[in-house]
Order: C-alpha cells, then sequence, then structure tokens
C-alpha cells in the first residue's frame, strides 16, 4: 500500500512539472507574441534573406560602319559594414581617420570631420550598411580599394561593391529616337532597343541579399549566386554619318519654314537598307528634338512624292518612256466634272516625261497614268 502510494505521488509531481513548463511556454509565447512583437518583428528583420535579380550586361548598338550608337557604361555604389565580423574597435579607432581624409580627398563632397561623424556613428549604432558613394566610376573604385579599413576586404573591412550599368548614347541626340530606350519600371520600350530588347537584355543572374534594418539590403557575400549572362550585340543599317547629314538638312528646313515637324528616310536602294531616320518635333520657335518617330507613327499623305512612284509603274510596265510628250493644257484640267491644277503655270504646254516631273505637273502625271491604266487601275495599284 506504502508503495503504491508513493509511486502515485512521484506520478503526480512528474505531472504537475509537466503542467508547470506547459505553463511556462505558453506564456512565454504569450509575452513574445503580444508584448515583445514589435522588438522580436526588427529583430527578425535583420535575418530576412532572398535572392535579388541581377541585370546582365546589355549589349551594345552599332551602325553600319562599327560606330557605337548605344552601350552599357558600368558605376559602382561602395559601402561599409562598420560592424563587419572582422573589424575589430582597434582596427575601426586606427583606421578610421585616414579612410575620411581618404574619402573627403577623392570625392570632396565632404570634408574629412563630416565623413568621420559618419563612420563612427554607424559603428556605434552598430548599423551593418553605410553608403559612402552611390555612383563612382571604374577608376575611383581601383582607388577606393585602396584605401585604409576598405583595403582589408570584405569581412575585415566590410568594404562593400555593388556594380551598376547606365546606359549612353555617345551620339547623344543623333539617331536617339530610332535607337530609343527600355524602361523597366513603366514597361515602355522604344526604337531598336524596344524591338531587340530580347536579345539585347541577356540573362540575368542571383545575389543573395539580407534585409537589414530600415529596410536596406546588403549583399551577403562579394560574388553572385548565379552570374548573368552578357546581352548581344546588335548591328544596324544606319550610317551615322548619314544620318548626321540628314538631321542637319531637316533642321535647316524645318526652321526655315517653321514646320512643326518632320522626318527623313533614308534608303539604299541597291540592298533595302535603311541608313538614315531623322524625326525632329518643334519644342520652341527654334528649338526641335527627336521626341516622336513620325517616319513610323504617323500616317502622312505622300504628296508630290507619289508622282515618281507613278511614273515608275508606268515605266516598269513597259508604257513610258521619258521623251513621250504630254499636253498639260496650261495645268488646268478637269476628271468628272471637277477641275485639277498644277501649283504653278507651266513654262510651256507640250512636255515628255522627264519634264512632267521636273515640273512636278498635276495634270501631267494624271494624264500620262489615265492614258495607259484607265482600263485596268488594277495593274496600276498592283505594280505600286
Amino acid at each position: 500500500m506504502e508503495e503504491r502510494k508513493g509511486i502515485l505521488w512521484r506520478i503526480y509531481i512528474v505531472y504537475l512539472l509537466i503542467c508547470l513548463f506547459a505553463a511556462f511556454i505558453i506564456g512565454r509565447i504569450v509575452k513574445i507574441g503580444v508584448f515583445e512583437s514589435d522588438h522580436w518583428e526588427s529583430v527578425a528583420d535583420q535575418f530576412t534573406y532572398e535572392y535579388k535579380d541581377i541585370e546582365a550586361v546589355r549589349g551594345n548598338i552599332f551602325d553600319v560602319n562599327g560606330s557605337l550608337l548605344a552601350t552599357s557604361l558600368p558605376y559602382y555604389q561602395i559601402a561599409i559594414d562598420p560592424n563587419a565580423d572582422g573589424l575589430t574597435d582597434k582596427v575601426f579607432s586606427e583606421g578610421v581617420d585616414s579612410l575620411a581624409y581618404s574619402l573627403s580627398a577623392l570625392f570632396g563632397d565632404r570634408s574629412k570631420s563630416e565623413y568621420k561623424r559618419e563612420l563612427e556613428r554607424a559603428r556605434r549604432d552598430t548599423l551593418r550598411y553605410l553608403v559612402l558613394q552611390k555612383e563612382i566610376s571604374h577608376e575611383e573604385l581601383q582607388a577606393v580599394k585602396k584605401f585604409p579599413l576598405l583595403r582589408k576586404g570584405r569581412f575585415k573591412g566590410g568594404f562593400i561593391v555593388t556594380q551598376k550599368s547606365k546606359r549612353e548614347l555617345p551620339f547623344r541626340f543623333l539617331a536617339a529616337r530610332t535607337i530609343g530606350y527600355v524602361n523597366e519600371n513603366s514597361k515602355t520600350s522604344l526604337g531598336l532597343e524596344g524591338a531587340y530588347n530580347h536579345d539585347l537584355k541577356g540573362i540575368g543572374g542571383k545575389r543573395l541579399m539580407r534585409k537589414i534594418t530600415g529596410g536596406v539590403e546588403m549583399p551577403v557575400n562579394d560574388e553572385n549566386e548565379v552570374e548573368p549572362q552578357d546581352g548581344l550585340d546588335l548591328i544596324s543599317t544606319i550610317d551615322i554619318h548619314i544620318q548626321d547629314v540628314a538631321e542637319n538638312a531637316l533642321m535647316e528646313k524645318l526652321i526655315e519654314h517653321r514646320a512643326d515637324h518632320g522626318c527623313v528616310i533614308l534608303m539604299e536602294v541597291a540592298t533595302g537598307e535603311i541608313r538614315a531616320i531623322a524625326n525632329l518635333t518643334r519644342k520652341d520657335s527654334n528649338t526641335y528634338l527627336e521626341s516622336y518617330n513620325w517616319a513610323i507613327g504617323a500616317a502622312t499623305e505622300p504628296g508630290s512624292t507619289f508622282k515618281l512612284v507613278s511614273l515608275m509603274a508606268a515605266i516598269e510596265d513597259g508604257y513610258l518612256n521619258l521623251d513621250e510628250v504630254v499636253d498639260v493644257e496650261g495645268g488646268v484640267t478637269s476628271y468628272y466634272g471637277i477641275k485639277m491644277l498644277d501649283s504653278h503655270k507651266p513654262k510651256k504646254n507640250k512636255m515628255n516625261v522627264k519634264e512632267v516631273f521636273e515640273e512636278s505637273s498635276n495634270v501631267g502625271v494624271s494624264k500620262l497614268i489615265t492614258k495607259y491604266y484607265s482600263k485596268d487601275p488594277q495593274k496600276f495599284i498592283d505594280r505600286i
């Protein structure tokens, strides 16, 4: 009997201990989940990791002769982890003054004391990511790599480098609208950049990033986990020298006539390749910019340029030669009771085909085409 009571007491004690332990666990859960939630959420933020996409180097765009029309130039954001695991108090205190001096001497945007104050404050506040410069060149990066503290690298000196790139047009506004652009944020794309974006953009990589206080992200490693593959280069049919001539000629005539806009398309007839596309729109009285591709995006009546197409059709069909003579009737004729006029009175009434074209005679061209195609207009349409 006594033995049984002893066993029961031991069971009660074990049960009581289990209940106390369970109560303790529940209490901790309530305390963490309700009373300390903000604190632990902030702690959790410091240990959030995720893979971020890394853009590949975008391919270059060249003109037909190999001149560079668009390229991606690298630039670098440099930062420091002032509380890196390998950066001891002694190393930091010995190097911070020289680092502040070096940064101020190279960039000149802040004094030595300002740099030093920022670095010491970041160390004191246990920050893990302090941006030193957002955009520096490759040459500047090479100099920074030799600075005190930073030359120790990522883990002993807290040095963090992030490479980015920006698109540059070496000829600036020349053919800018034809070259175009891609805006990933607004999902808009134009010109050659947009049409060949899939080939130019390459294949992105992956980099493991750590999210720290304030939503700032810092790379976990110096290398990417998945390296990006660079985009392909594109060789266009544009000849930048001919493009320059076309744009200057167009600009001159637009200013002369105070036109709202204009375009020039120059095609090499032997190959059908486009050597220049110039598009200019008036911004103010004497300023024109390439802001819209009128050559492709707008429908405009062909005007007198259609005379050439019409005469070429009749010549190719064997109806005309340049010596055939037509009576332009003083620049006035009529079709179905409606008058057709030339823009100016002709020098003479009887003209050959060459003279009709030189005078840009509406009457002369219309009479020639009517003579040979009035009974089969579809043949004319098919030919043009």
